[in-house]
């Protein structure tokens, strides 16, 4: 009897640490493979999402300060559907990251939950360009530099109501970390959370340097395709295709850079660059330089191929420029800007631009005065094809819109 008892007591002890073991596994949240996992609210404990299962963000899906979600190479993260404050997206709260390294032949995707896409995949089938606004995006919070009206140190987010207890960015630590980004297609996003108030692709409020962005591309996003809400994070290989709005859109003294991006706008789409200075005084303003940028318009629109605003200090490096309309210009807006401008702030270098029939240089820069420190910095070409300066597009190969040749 004493034998049977003993037998029985170790098999419930093997049966209660088998089940402890598995309840504290935080390595894939879903146990058996080709599963749909849910997911919502706030992240408290440390994550791995594993390439063998796909996650559904039901809602705001938060990397709490402290947490670390990673999402292994090869991931599908699907956005749900929900309007305004049930808007699906997935935040890094200030002091949270996110350690999502892609590869080019296994890059994570974050789509909407309409995308037929499946394990294994880089595309669906039955989602295109002209399917945006399905779902949110990835905004990404950090404790770096911003300059806002009233030089308040931390703001609110765009794309995150006020009443909710995340989505404060900035600070006084510019060398923040909020993870590392590599190999990530966010496609179908942008939807809108009240009146001119939508989400971006991607959304950096206040990231600081320490962050890592690399090879990141948005596709058919309803709002920016990339947005910096100042702080101090660098970016290379970026590429967005089909932004409702701007493709990429700096504010609020960000003083960072970004080296090799293309820009590919659709027929609702706004500026190629919408370039805006401090709304402060507090924040210092150091600049920030794009380099190596391919601008692909859509002769269907006249959009502006860059629109300088607000008194910005910026470089505008190595810039291709073709296929916009005739009535696209680079505009210098205000009296601030124009200052700036003048002051030889706002740097133009090496720009190439396939002119439309019947446009001169001189009818590309839209200014009060000094439209010579852009025209002696550009050069009417050809085509494109012609062309000895702008993005190393080869980079790119991995991406939907390459697979779609949207360039």
């Amino acid at each position: 009897m004493k034998t049977i008892k003993n037998l029985l007591f170790l098999l419930t002890f093997s049966l209660i640490a088998f089940n402890c073991s598995s309840d504290d596994d935080n390595t894939d949240d879903g146990g058996d493979t080709n599963e749909l996992i849910q997911k919502s609210g706030i992240l408290t404990a440390d994550e791995t999402w594993s390439s063998n299962n796909i996650y559904q963000l039901n809602g705001k899906v938060v990397v709490n300060d402290g947490v670390t979600l990673t999402i292994e190479a090869g991931t599908i993260i699907k956005g749900a559907e929900g309007l305004e404050s049930l808007a699906s997206a997935l935040v890094v709260d200030q002091g949270g990251k996110i350690m999502a390294e892609g590869t080019a032949s296994n890059p994570i995707i974050m789509t909407s939950v309409l995308d037929n896409i499946t394990y294994g995949e880089t595309a669906g089938t039955n989602l295109d360009i002209n399917d945006s606004g399905l779902w949110g995006g990835l905004i990404i919070l950090g404790r770096a530099p911003i300059s806002v009206s009233g030089d308040v140190e931390t703001a609110q987010i765009e794309g995150i109501a006020a009443t909710e207890p995340y989505g404060q960015y900035g600070g006084s630590i510019a060398t923040d970390n909020s993870g590392t980004y590599k190999y990530i297609s966010v496609r179908h996003g942008g939807i809108t959370i009240g009146a001119d108030n939508e989400i971006n692709g991607v959304t950096f409020g206040g990231v600081g340097s320490g962050t890592t962005v690399d090879n990141i591309e948005v596709v058919s996003n309803q709002d920016d395709g990339f947005e910096w809400f100042g702080g101090t994070v660098n970016a290379t290989n970026l590429i967005t295709w089909g932004n409702g709005d701007d493709g990429l859109d700096a504010d609020q003294a960000w003083s960072g850079t970004v080296n090799n991006a293309v820009v590919i706008l659709g027929s609702e789409s706004g500026s190629a660059l919408e370039l805006d200075g401090p709304e402060g005084s507090a924040a210092t303003e150091d600049g920030y330089t794009f380099s190596n940028i391919t601008l692909i318009g859509n002769t269907s629109t006249s959009n502006y191929i860059a629109d300088c605003r607000d008194g910005l200090i910026a470089n505008l490096n190595n810039i291709l420029v073709y296929n916009f309309g005739s009535e696209s210009t680079v505009r210098i807006s205000g009296a601030d800007s124009q200052t700036e401008f003048s002051n030889d702030r706002i740097a133009f270098s090496n720009w190439e631009i396939v002119l439309p029939t019947g446009i001169a240089l001189t009818d590309i820069i839209e200014a009060d005065a000094d439209a010579a420190k852009f025209t002696d910095n550009a050069t009417g070409i050809a085509n494109a094809s012609a062309a000895t300066t702008g993005a190393n597009t080869t980079v790119f190969g991995w991406t939907y819109a390459a697979s779609q040749n949207a360039f």
